[in-house]
């Protein structure tokens, strides 16, 4: 049995190598400190360090240079992999609000911080990536055309570009919570899913994990599965896409779509679907004087690269950037 101190040094440690995971340069405790406060979690430098002197002796990191930076190691990785998983159960669902409380982009100043998926690609590879997500942006199967490119050593979100790696941000649809949440409206999240498309409309929902119950983001899973057709949905109308499913209570139904009518002039919300009072959407029920949402995935683009056979990574719900780094994918 694990005692509760002891598991409150676990929790830090899993959270210390998040951020060194993170991270493709060395981090000392200040700057490991700094991002842990950006993820809510608030641990001094000193406390940092200290912990670091345990994660070195179990040999989860190592020490690089004079100025105490520590990169994380093999073993490490395989810790952060499996430490308390009990704990990492509802993660993404946290994630998820964590990430719409820091969405305070303006509507009407039309500045501050949108939430991101990141993608990963070979700079050998993302000129001819570009052109296979084309036909997704085209089809307005993805959250928004609004991107940011970012090179290597650069940072995206909560991402530091590797090495001759190019990285590639799009809009999550953790930008629709983060604005209902401002206008006061409750957004219950309930699942990641695969939306099947027949005649360039949505038929059903084929696959769900949901978000209470995961450690891993679901859209993450879908995509390493090679469980998506998105090139398919796109060209021929006919296919399978990623979308997350959301409820909203009935009475918010007038102020809800007036966020969305505002986000879609902002060009931060493609195609929505929004449901009836107590009826299923896409075959997927509701609750009592509950209204269904369904949104599409900002990492369909990337979804379309990988099925081609493309090496992508894929970060899920990866931080917020500035409204002002993005643009429209067409001026790439």
């Amino acid at each position: 049995m694990i005692g509760q101190e002891t598991r409150e040094v676990e929790r830090k440690i899993t959270a210390i190598l998040k951020v060194l995971s993170d991270s493709s340069e060395p981090l000392g405790g200040r700057i490991i400190s700094r991002r842990l406060k950006e993820q809510g979690i608030d641990l001094s430098e000193r406390t940092v360090r200290y912990h670091l002197r345990i994660m070195d002796e179990r040999g989860f990191t190592r020490s690089i240079g004079y100025r105490d930076g520590r990169t994380i190691t093999q073993p490490g990785l395989e810790e952060l992999k499996n430490a308390l998983v009990c704990d990492k159960v509802g993660f993404v669902a946290d994630r998820l609000e964590f990430l719409a409380y820091l969405t305070n982009f303006g509507l009407s100043a039309q500045t501050g911080y949108i939430p991101i998926d990141v993608s990963l690609f070979a700079k050998s590879d993302f000129t001819r990536a570009l052109e296979i997500m084309k036909s997704v942006f085209e089809a307005g199967l993805c959250s928004s055309n609004q991107v940011a490119v970012a090179s290597e050593g650069k940072r995206l979100g909560q991402t530091i570009v590797p090495e001759d790696n190019i990285g590639f941000a799009t809009v999550c649809n953790a930008m629709v919570s983060g604005s209902l949440l401002k206008a006061g409206i409750p957004l219950d999240s309930k699942f990641g899913g695969i939306l099947q498309i027949r005649n360039s409309f949505p038929m059903r929902f084929v696959d769900l994990i949901e978000y209470e119950g995961s450690t891993l983001d679901p859209f993450e899973i879908f995509i390493a599965g090679r469980m998506t057709c998105v090139i398919e949905a796109a060209r021929s109308g006919a296919g399978k896409i990623l979308a997350s499913f959301h409820e909203i209570p009935m009475p918010s139904i007038s102020a809800v779509e007036a966020v969305l009518e505002r986000l879609k002039t902002a060009k931060f919300c493609n195609s929505v679907t929004l449901g009836k009072a107590n009826e299923a959407v896409y075959e997927i029920p509701v609750r009592f004087n509950k209204i269904g949402l369904v949104l599409p995935s900002g990492l369909n683009a990337a979804a379309a690269a990988v099925e081609t056979g493309m090496n992508v990574t894929t970060k899920a719900m990866n931080g917020v950037i500035d409204a002002g780094e993005l643009r429209s994918f067409w001026s790439l």
